[in-house]
């Protein structure tokens, strides 16, 4: 899947994201800063039923959610120095008891991201356009 969005079309982006790929359990995010990946995922996770405040873990390294008896985990491995470092974190044994794992930075500790991850590319067109590709 190959899609450009504006902004404000990142509610309709993210329910079709669910509906085509809903039955991945690992997403990983590439993307530049500011291209809008934790806004994207948090407005996926609103979609899959998330009724607590989505935001950033860059500092906490995840955070976690419920939807519908679901366990929904958001890393962000931008801090993380390799897999090690990431295995020390707890990240992996995390990504394994999740339902559904949403990573940004995945290229931080890349050989613990699961070869069968759903990998999704966003490009920053100008400020209010993107281009998303699903792989």
């Amino acid at each position: 899947m190959e899609k450009m969005y504006r902004i404000e079309q990142i509610p309709l982006v993210a329910k079709e994201l669910v509906e085509q790929y809903g039955n991945r359990p690992v997403w990983v995010f590439h993307a530049p800063m500011g291209a809008g990946k934790t806004t994207l995922i948090s407005t996926i996770c609103k979609v899959m039923g998330v009724e607590d405040q989505v935001s950033s873990p860059t500092f906490s390294l995840m955070n976690e959610y419920m939807a519908a008896k679901k366990m929904i985990v958001h890393m962000d491995w931008y801090r993380i120095e390799g897999e090690e470092e990431a295995s020390r974190a707890g990240l992996a044994a995390a990504m394994d008891e999740a339902d559904y794992c949403f990573i940004e930075w995945p290229e931080k500790a890349p050989k613990i991201v699961p070869e069968d991850a759903l990998h999704l590319s966003i490009e920053i067109i100008d400020p209010y356009t993107r281009k998303i590709i699903v792989q």
